[in-house]
């Protein structure tokens, strides 16, 4: 897979993805808003196919992953270059706060109809927000099955290519659609949300 990826953010989940990403012999830049100097520790930890840089260099990547917090989202997508059909994952839930616990409320769009009018030109797929971080850090391979992975999006190209990365991974990619029913169904409250399940191949 000739490839280039990107994380936005440097969370749990970023550092969880981009351990798979080097796993798996790809290099990935890691970005975070306090710059590149802050993730020094990180990259030293994930080894050499790791590398910190600013949001716009990891955004500017074949495919980028957007791990920040809900209430982040508008600024870590603002002012970047055009996405001109680069693919962006969104692992975001439409949490506005954890205490007291509260949605955000988007009407009658879904969290990732949200992000992609933010990402005009990106190819947006919903995947990793149905997950527990400790689901998605370690290897997805178990003796009972391989941990399953809820994907959706509009782009047939995006996804195929999405889906032929975590396969490598060791999860087991399960595409339920488009990106406004599919993030229907695993936005928090949907039947998906937090749903852990392995498949036996």
């Amino acid at each position: 897979m000739i490839m280039t990826f990107g994380i936005i953010g440097a969370g749990t989940i970023a550092q969880a993805l981009a351990g798979h990403l080097v796993a798996a012999g790809q290099h990935v830049v890691l970005s975070n808003r306090s710059g590149p100097a802050a993730l020094e520790p990180v990259i030293a930890r994930l080894g050499p196919l790791a590398s910190a840089g600013t949001v716009a260099e990891a955004a500017a990547a074949d495919m980028a992953f957007l791990t920040v917090m809900w209430p982040d989202v508008p600024a870590a997508l603002a002012d970047l270059a055009p996405w001109d059909g680069r693919i962006l994952v969104d692992t975001t839930n439409q949490i506005e706060r954890l205490d007291p616990f509260e949605v955000a409320d988007l009407g009658d769009q879904t969290g990732s109809e949200y992000v992609a009018g933010l990402a005009p030109g990106a190819r947006v797929i919903k995947a990793f927000n149905t997950l527990y971080a400790s689901y998605i850090t370690p290897d997805p391979r178990h003796p009972a099955g391989r941990q399953v992975l809820f994907y959706a999006g509009d782009d047939v190209e995006a996804k195929k290519s999405f889906h032929e990365l975590v396969d490598r991974f060791g999860f087991a990619p399960v595409d339920i659609g488009p990106l406004r029913e599919g993030g229907r169904l695993m936005q928090v409250g949907g039947p998906l949300s937090a749903l852990h399940a392995l498949r036996q191949d």
